[in-house]
Order: structure tokens, then sequence, then C-alpha cells
């Protein structure tokens, strides 16, 4: 996929640990870069989308996001000037930030909808948004839904390490069609690909 720039862009509390997927999947790849977040601890809007924005600007070939929690959120603040830099993204179990004092300044979640194409990923049980919450998201933002049945937060402590249908859904952004969910023979989640949430 040398054609393409990935951006894992983390949720905000500890930003993926060693074992968390999108820290396990960006040390494979030698087209991707982290996004640190500039003030983890206490995140703010602005900071996060100056950061967010510079990196994406300044990758040379058409970006490819990966989010996950309030990551999720920031991509959606991106401005139109930065978002047609992006040629796909994979969102996975964003995060309600009008229920968290922490994240208070990423609401209101901007319900406009994505210039390219996107999957979201998000669990029937996690702790973080409701599960419809997160199917409003995709309807407004455009993005594909794929719902996953007690999967948690979709994160290290849930029991995603490698996460190959989250793989899978990645690859299909630069492959063509979004492959159906089908539960992958190594994993006890079970995955729901729903084309209208």
């Amino acid at each position: 996929m040398s054609r393409f720039h990935t951006i894992f862009v983390p949720d905000w509390h500890g930003a993926a640990d060693a074992g968390h997927w999108q820290r396990l999947w960006a040390a494979e790849g030698q087209d991707g870069q982290w996004f640190t977040p500039p003030d983890e601890s206490t995140p703010h809007r602005d900071v996060w989308l100056a950061a967010l924005e510079a990196q994406v600007l300044a990758a040379k070939d058409p970006v490819l996001l990966v989010a996950h929690g309030l990551g999720c959120v920031a991509v959606s603040h991106l401005s139109m000037r930065v978002a047609l830099h992006v040629r796909g993204a994979l969102l996975v179990a964003p995060c309600d930030p009008e229920r968290r004092a922490q994240i208070s300044s990423f609401a209101p979640v901007p319900h406009d909808p994505l210039p390219y194409r996107s999957v979201m990923v998000a669990s029937s049980n996690d702790p973080h948004c409701p599960v419809r919450l997160a199917g409003a998201y995709a309807r407004a933002w455009g993005s594909e839904f794929v719902r996953m049945q007690n999967a948690g937060h979709i994160d290290h402590a849930s029991g995603h390490g490698p996460w190959p249908l989250g793989r899978a859904l990645f690859q299909s952004l630069t492959d063509g069609d979004v492959p159906a969910a089908a539960q992958p023979p190594d994993s006890s989640f079970t995955a729901e690909r729903l084309a209208q949430p």
C-alpha cells in the first residue's frame, strides 16, 4: 500500500498500549505514522486538530486514517480543506464527548457527511458510547456500519490484539468493496454488517 500514507489516531486515555491492535498494525507497516495526542491527559479539540491537520497535510501520498475512540471524533472535526487529502478511514469504537467532562471540548460532534469512504465499527456493549449513538454517527458521516456483539471498547483490554477482522475492513478501504464482516475463526466476537445503520 505504498501509494497511501496511513495515520493512526488513538483514543485519548493511554493512547493505545503496546498490545493494542493500532500499535501492532503501526509497528508492521512501512507507510504508517502515529499521531501522538499533544495533551493526552486533558485533551482539547483545537490542540488536537491543529496537530492532526498538520500531520495530514504533510503527507506526500493520499491519507488513510485508522482512528479509535476519541480519535474518531477528532477525525470528524477535520476541516474540509484537510479532509480532501484523506482517501478513507476506519473508525472504531467512537466515544461520546458529551458524557465525559474531560473531553467535552470535542462536543458537539459534527453530523456532516465525510468526503471520503469510511467504515465505522462499534460494539453493542461499549462503555464509552451507546451503539445507537455510534450508529447515528455512522449515518450522519455516511460510513458503512459494522456492529459487533459484546466486544467492549474494541481494544486490548477487551481481547482485541492483532484483530484480523479490523485488518480486513481496513484493507477494504483500498481494495474496493467492504467485505461482509464474517466471524474470524480465532475471535470470540461476532460482527454484523449493516449498510444502513
